[in-house]
């Protein structure tokens, strides 16, 4: 029998306690808030998570990602830094509208997050650096010095010796910029399979990487004309090889705070570059995952810990918080 009851309510214990479940645990996992944001003529997509009074994080994502590769990540440390992810042009949901006539350069591209950071007003951060955000995010830590209070490298490369074996198609580009070396690249490494090759090489269980990773990342890449800003910047990645004296200099220089946690079987940025860097800042910490390229997607617990033990033991830690920033 059904029972209609009108101008009343009920109580329900059993709803109620799911009611105080769900609101615990939404407490307890800060809120990852997304935002639009104009700077350097650029409609720059973020991330964002944490209260805005604690320590800032700034996570910088690589080739051919964007800052969803954080979004594991982010609510893992957002209990006490204040994190933010930007989309770098050309990736992810940044818009970069076409009267703006961008250059697609590592230049260009430190110089639009130089003006982000400007615009949010972040005075002092510590950056996470993996692969392209490598060369964006030392750029913008050479410029101001000042401002970054400690480097997480997480197979972000600065050394020659880092640089591995697959690399050599696009040094070859490099060294011959033609159409025909260009298409090479086009048809072998800007596709799903190539996309998808980076996320598992060296992965033990390459079903243990989520597909909407490599998915999304092919789809962007697909988006008209894409392929030839990567192709762009593909060839622009030899200033970062002749930067990278100048990086080294700044290590030795600044003497950054500086953990380096690489997935060991990354085919790209191999050991010997994350190994590099006690050559220029003798108290680097350096720590090997059983992984690839994408450390992130198989080893975010680890490396969260990993991060927020340095970063403690660094003195850069806020109090635990339950606070969200939206």
């Amino acid at each position: 029998m059904s029972q209609v009851l009108s101008g009343q309510s009920v109580r329900d214990p059993q709803s109620q306690d799911r009611t105080a479940t769900v609101a615990a645990a939404q407490s307890a996992v800060p809120f990852t808030s997304i935002h639009t944001v104009e700077a350097d003529g650029v409609r720059i997509f973020y991330r964002s998570a944490g209260a805005e009074s604690a320590p800032v994080l700034l996570l910088l994502h690589g080739f051919p990602s964007s800052s969803f590769m954080f979004r594991y990540l982010i609510p893992r440390l957002a209990d006490q830094y204040r994190v933010i992810a930007p989309d770098l042009p050309g990736f992810g949901f940044t818009e970069v509208p076409e009267a703006r006539s961008y250059r697609y350069s590592f230049d260009a591209l430190a110089n639009t997050l130089e003006a982000f950071t400007d615009v949010l007003g972040l005075k002092n951060y510590a950056i996470y650096i993996f692969d392209y955000g490598a060369p964006t995010g030392l750029r913008l830590a050479m410029r101001h010095p000042e401002c970054v209070t400690a480097i997480i490298s997480q197979n972000g490369n600065a050394y020659e010796e880092g640089l591995g074996d697959a690399w050599a198609p696009i040094r070859k580009y490099w060294s011959q910029p033609t159409a025909e070396n260009r298409d090479v690249l086009r048809q072998n490494i800007l596709t799903l399979e190539g996309t998808r090759w980076q996320y598992t090489f060296g992965v033990a269980n390459p079903k243990a990487v989520a597909p909407e990773s490599y998915t999304l990342d092919a789809a962007l890449l697909d988006r008209p004309g894409n392929k030839e800003i990567q192709l762009d910047l593909f060839l622009d990645y030899a200033s970062n090889v002749q930067l990278y004296p100048k990086f080294q200099e700044y290590f030795r220089q600044s003497k950054p705070l500086l953990l380096a946690i690489w997935g060991r079987n990354d085919p790209f940025f191999i050991p010997p570059g994350a190994e590099a860097f006690r050559k220029d800042i003798p108290d680097a910490q350096v720590r090997f995952l059983d992984t690839g390229h994408f450390a992130i997607e198989t080893h975010v617990v680890e490396i969260a810990a990993a991060m927020k033990e340095f970063l403690g033991t660094s003195g850069i830690s806020g109090a635990p918080t339950k606070t969200v920033s939206r």
